[in-house]
């Protein structure tokens, strides 16, 4: 268990409105251990990226943590104040986001970027951190470190952008990295590049990564591990390989079904009829009843959970029972 860098249990997030409260995050349970990716996937709306900012702290209000516990190496985090969460951000967790030009600040250079997070986060001096500035930007695969370190954010493409993010993120050693679609405003040979540099990073410095796209692509050719996430709820967690090719529940089969194959011509991909629902009007039972060929009584009217191992399963009446009735 030492090795257990993150440690989610039954983790719930609402927003409270005038109609009432919403749940976006739905009792969620995960764990990353050292060195390994889990993939977050999952449609637009799904709950990936309010479960990666329930993690960082960074929920807008009026979004809560409604329940649960959130562990980082064993510590507890979920009920830290603004203020310690600060010193946790950057140092202990890093963050990686879409759009690099929202964690760049475009009136200073790279350089001096990654020099004051650097001294904000150790006991290194100035010309220490500017060093230690080139060795991350070398890591990260900038080309002419020694000339681009004075250049500003609009002078480098969106791919070397987010490398300079990337660097950014790494620039305290955290344990954990949570990306957030780091590879979606890219083209298909960047983001290539891009998922490469994560896993070899974290591979060598043994640092979990916390991967949220909607790209089972990238999460095929990235993640150790995925979690298929439904309507703020899990719908499936695997290896990669076992989710991929052996889908347990209907939603995740969908997803595959979506994908062109190289290997085989398919006249018509397959499609999910109808659409998820708003976080006002989850159906009762499986939120993804409605949408199943598969449904039964019992779907309509039970809600399916994974069971206690967290680490592999599918919130799935026909998989764990083989039966709906």
């Amino acid at each position: 268990m030492n090795d257990i860098v993150l440690d989610v249990r039954n983790l719930r997030v609402e927003f409270p409105t005038r109609k009432g409260i919403l749940t976006a995050v739905d009792d969620i349970s995960l764990q990353i251990r050292r060195g390994e990716i889990l993939g977050m996937v999952g449609e637009s709306g799904a709950g990936k990226s309010m479960t990666g900012m329930a993690i960082l702290g960074l929920l807008e209000p009026p979004g809560r943590i409604a329940s649960g516990t959130i562990h980082l190496s064993g510590d507890r985090i979920d009920t830290l104040d603004d203020h310690a969460m600060q010193t946790i951000r950057g140092r202990r967790i890093g963050a990686i986001f879409q759009d690099p030009l929202t964690s760049l600040n475009p009136l200073f250079k790279v350089g001096e970027q990654l020099v004051e997070t650097i001294r904000l986060h150790s006991s290194l001096d100035k010309s220490q951190a500017r060093e230690r500035a080139k060795d991350l930007m070398r890591e990260v695969g900038i080309p002419a470190v020694e000339e681009r370190i004075d250049n500003y954010p609009h002078q480098f493409s969106g791919g070397m952008r987010q490398r300079i993010v990337i660097a950014l993120a790494l620039c305290a050693e955290p344990e954990l990295i949570v990306a957030d679609e780091p590879t979606t405003a890219l083209d298909v040979s960047i983001q290539a590049q891009i998922t490469a540099l994560l896993k070899r990073l974290c591979r060598e410095r043994g640092t979990a990564v916390m991967l949220v796209t909607h790209d089972m692509g990238v999460i095929a050719e990235t993640a150790d591990r995925v979690a298929v996430m439904y309507a703020g709820r899990l719908a499936e967690v695997g290896a990669v390989e076992d989710v991929v090719r052996r889908a347990k529940h209907p939603y995740t089969t969908g997803l595959m079904g979506s994908i062109p194959s190289l290997r085989k011509d398919v006249e018509e991909l397959q499609m999910i009829p109808g659409s998820m629902p708003r976080l006002g009007s989850i159906p009762p039972g499986c939120a993804f009843n409605p949408r199943c060929a598969h449904a039964g009584p019992k779907c309509r009217r039970d809600v399916p959970r994974i069971g206690e191992d967290t680490s592999n399963g599918a919130a799935c009446w026909l998989a764990t029972e083989g039966a709906v009735a």
